[in-house]
């Protein structure tokens, strides 16, 4: 008799511990009873019929990621590798329809994404795949949206997380992004190199400008001293030619022991004789005397008239401006 017994608590207890068990948070548990849908148990301690209640399945509640990598083609025959992260989290309160209607989501996923890809990408060259990649998330997003709520499932976002074309597509990528960069900068230097020309010419101009006015102002006060130094020699009964011959005959001198008090000129004055001077002067007075009186000359040519038929280059006085007469 005491064996039955030992026997009968031993089952007993063994029930009573298989009616109880729990569930973990964030988590939903699917009861059957006799291979038919019961309830759905959340988390906590919870209590079911041995034998008679089991438990079908355990429904994770939390955000799931799932990476996708396909590989497309752009518009311009590109291919490239692109990587879809896809969150997404089972419904609470669909928790049936996501144990029952759909056994393997994450293929199901997969599959809608492929689709959504395969389908804008096509659409985009290359260059646009990196600045629209989030209109690509976006219609990712929008159609798993729309195919999965049915099952329970609701997508929270996608993200587009790489894109990885050819490496020969990359290298010519960066290839034509170094030489952009480079004529960028080859532009920025010839302008500065522009700037500095400018600069320097205007300061060259500005240069020329001062020294000019420097030269005409030292001319013009030589030019009075002159005047100063033969009116005082004609005041002591000297003339202006001799005045002006002495005066010569000095700056003559004066250039002599200017080249002489340097050591390193190599600069040789000919003619260096005192008559030079003399000889320098009478030529520059010949030679404006004899301007003088070309000039009265042409003033006191009588004018010639002008005939408007047969007429060569002796018929024309070159101070005459007046209009032709013409002949009668």
């Amino acid at each position: 008799m005491g064996i039955p017994v030992l026997a009968l608590l031993f089952v007993g207890f063994f029930l009573l511990m298989a009616s109880f068990f729990t569930v973990k948070q964030q988590t939903a548990v699917v009861i059957e009873r006799f291979g038919k849908f019961l309830s759905i148990r959340n988390s906590g301690l919870q209590l079911k019929i041995p034998v008679i209640d089991r438990i079908a399945g355990r429904v994770n509640l939390k955000i799931q990621q799932l990476d996708v990598l396909i590989e497309t083609q752009t518009k311009d025959n590109v291919f490239i590798k692109m990587k879809v992260s896809v969150q997404f989290k089972v419904i609470q309160e669909h928790v049936y329809e996501a144990f029952y209607k759909l056994e393997y989501p994450h293929d199901q996923i997969t599959a809608y994404v492929f689709d959504v890809v395969r389908a804008e990408v096509p659409k985009l060259i290359l260059d646009d795949v990196f600045v629209r990649k989030d209109d690509i998330a976006i219609a990712v997003k929008r159609e798993l949206n729309e195919a999965m709520m049915a099952y329970g499932y609701d997508i929270i976002n996608t993200l587009v997380t790489d894109i990885d074309p050819d490496i020969q597509v990359k290298n010519a990528m960066n290839r034509i992004n170094a030489a952009e960069r480079e004529k960028t900068a080859a532009m920025f230097e010839s302008e500065a190199q522009r700037i500095r020309i400018v600069a320097k010419a205007k300061a060259e101009a500005e240069s020329k400008k001062l020294q000019g006015q420097g030269i005409a102002d030292q001319r013009r006060e030589i030019a009075k001293g002159l005047v100063e130094s033969v009116a005082v020699l004609n005041e002591v009964g000297i003339n202006s030619q001799e005045a002006s011959a002495l005066i010569v005959i000095t700056q003559h001198y004066d250039t002599l022991q200017a080249i002489g008090a340097d050591t390193n000129s190599n600069l040789i004055l000919l003619p260096n004789s005192p008559q030079a001077a003399g000889d320098m002067l009478n030529n520059l007075v010949t030679s404006f005397t004899a301007s003088n009186m070309i000039g009265e000359q042409m003033k006191n040519q009588p004018k010639r008239v002008k005939k408007n038929q047969d007429h060569t280059s002796t018929d024309y006085n070159p101070s005459d401006t007046s209009n032709p007469t013409p002949e009668v």
